[in-house]
């Protein structure tokens, strides 16, 4: 699957609600977290720590789509189907935050790893997903502008 437009990357977001991953996630009930309120919850706590890396609070926000019922690995999924919406930059963080022998030497992966961990337990009003609608817009739109040059 490829994302081609912010509205279509919403749609699987609100598909997120109520889905929750297996049991060896941790976290809230009996099978999880729910992915909506977490990858809300994930990309408010990078946004706290990291104001103006756009594209890593993007990152931490938009993780959950790949453990959406499709084949094959959840991350890659993810990052192959918001690489030419998103860019090359939030493809390579979501690929190695799932590695754990990747992570360990890239800063930008560390506070991924750790902002999702800690979204798993926090509990603190996150916002909505339409607070986050011109950011992904503005990622999009930078990444389509240097897609262009490239």
């Amino acid at each position: 699957m490829e994302l081609r437009s912010v509205e279509e990357l919403m749609d699987l977001l609100y598909a997120c609600r109520g889905e929750r991953p297996g049991q060896e996630y941790g976290g809230e009930g009996p099978a999880g977290p729910d992915l909506h309120g977490h990858a809300l919850r994930t990309a408010a706590l990078l946004r706290r720590r990291r104001p103006a890396d756009k594209e890593l609070q993007v990152a931490g926000l938009v993780s959950p789509v790949g453990r959406l019922p499709w084949p094959g690995n959840p991350a890659v999924r993810t990052a192959d189907a918001v690489r030419p919406l998103l860019g090359a930059r939030v493809a390579r963080l979501l690929r190695r935050h799932a590695r754990a022998e990747a992570w360990a030497h890239d800063d930008d992966v560390v506070s991924l790893r750790q902002a999702d961990e800690e979204a798993r337990t926090a509990v603190f009003d996150a916002g909505v997903l339409e607070d986050w609608r011109s950011v992904l817009e503005m990622t999009a739109a930078r990444n389509a502008r240097l897609g262009a040059v490239d």
